[in-house]
């Protein structure tokens, strides 16, 4: 295991200007305030564990009762059979692996869940399992029973729908992103050389039941942005993409939109403080924001967190000015560096974040599924007492 850094330290290197094509420089700020809750085991539930078996990629939602939630994650390394639990108190216990319908257990990728709100009120949960063809689940029920898995249309993609947003003011209208590197948006996939990384959108005007063809945002052989996490302004009036830049060459980036996804800006880098993979973010009840992923630098980059599980908090305003935020807090560290924080992020009504996610988080062990419990109270009174 490597050494544990100092709970509260400061950092001392953030972003200076990235000039390669489609990217923007951002002024340095201030470092981000580094706190460490790894140790803290009051904060961590198990959600699950099995011996010898790889348990990784959870997605989690919370229903409006604020009081249920559920998790799907894969039974292996992205792929594998999708296991599906549910707790009605907030994430502090979760029932037994529930029974699932037979092609969930053919998933071939990580799975990801959403809740859809149809134009006459009802409710509706959607669950995607990527690659190709792209496949979808729902339930109208509140996920007490679900569909087959049967194809969304005849394209696929990697971790397909990862982030699922309402758009337009249309009821029933949503937003779906993903990326695909070429080989497994069409049946006959024709990879590129060099190899092209494609930033992707696709609707769907009936709460989820049907998806347009995807259209590419932004593609590129130099950069290799992916995994987007989509946030909204509080004012409501803009959209902030946090992408992971797979090449390990920049920064992890950022794209904003004005019009409801339509048109983008181009990518630009993020300060260091918020270079990973995954990243899933909430609004807490004083409108910062908390966003858990797995902290990976670029080549030539390190962070004292490196390869752990971690939440940044900072505001919108931070994202779109380019300053490193208030604090990057450990969540959990992780003992295989780069395999863990593929997250769930939920807000409870008494401003509790619930983070889920796997990671190597026992010595000579599978990785698990934990979370971890915050709230940015909490964090403020750590900075204090810490100084």
């Amino acid at each position: 295991m490597k050494a544990l850094p100092a709970i509260l330290i400061l950092l001392t290197a953030v972003l200076g200007a990235w000039n390669a094509p489609g990217t923007v420089g951002l002024q340095v700020s201030p470092p981000a305030r580094l706190l460490d809750l790894d140790k803290d085991a009051g904060r961590q539930i198990v959600v699950d564990r099995e011996e010898g078996q790889y348990l990784g990629h959870p997605t989690t939602c919370l229903l409006e009762d604020g009081r249920t939630m559920l998790c799907v994650y894969p039974k292996g390394h992205g792929e594998g059979a999708i296991v599906y639990k549910r707790s009605t108190d907030g994430g502090l216990t979760w029932s037994d692996r529930l029974p699932t319908p037979p092609s969930w257990e053919t998933s071939l990728e990580t799975p990801t869940i959403h809740r859809v709100v149809r134009p006459d009120g009802a409710k509706r949960l959607i669950l995607f399992s990527g690659l190709y063809p792209a496949r979808m689940a729902r339930s109208e029920d509140d996920g007490r029973t679900w569909s087959e898995l049967a194809p969304v249309g005849d394209w696929g993609g990697i971790v397909v729908m990862g982030s699922v947003i309402a758009v337009g003011g249309i009821k029933g209208r949503y937003m779906a992103v993903f990326h695909d590197d070429g080989r497994f948006l069409a049946k006959e996939a024709k990879v590129e050389t060099p190899q092209v990384m494609t930033l992707l959108k696709t609707f769907s005007d009936d709460s989820g039941l049907t998806w347009s063809a995807p259209e590419a945002i932004y593609r590129s052989s130099d950069i290799h942005i992916c995994e987007p996490g989509i946030i909204r302004s509080p004012d409501g009036k803009r959209l902030a993409m946090l992408l992971r830049e797979n090449r390990r060459q920049r920064n992890s980036q950022i794209m904003f939109s004005e019009d409801e996804g339509r048109t983008w800006t181009a990518p630009r880098a993020m300060p260091d403080a918020l270079n990973g993979d995954r990243h899933t973010a909430q609004y807490g009840p004083d409108g910062r924001l908390a966003v858990s992923f797995r902290c990976l630098s670029p080549k030539g980059k390190t962070s004292p967190f490196e390869g752990d599980w971690v939440a940044w908090v900072g505001t919108f305003d931070d994202l779109e000015a380019g300053r490193p935020g208030q604090y990057l807090v450990r969540l959990k560290d992780n003992l295989v560096s780069g395999d863990c924080a593929y997250p769930g992020v939920e807000i409870l009504p008494d401003g509790t974040f619930v983070a889920t996610t796997y990671g190597h988080w026992t010595a000579d062990e599978q990785p698990y599924i934990l979370s971890v419990r915050f709230k940015l109270a909490e964090l403020d009174e750590l900075s204090r007492s810490s100084r």
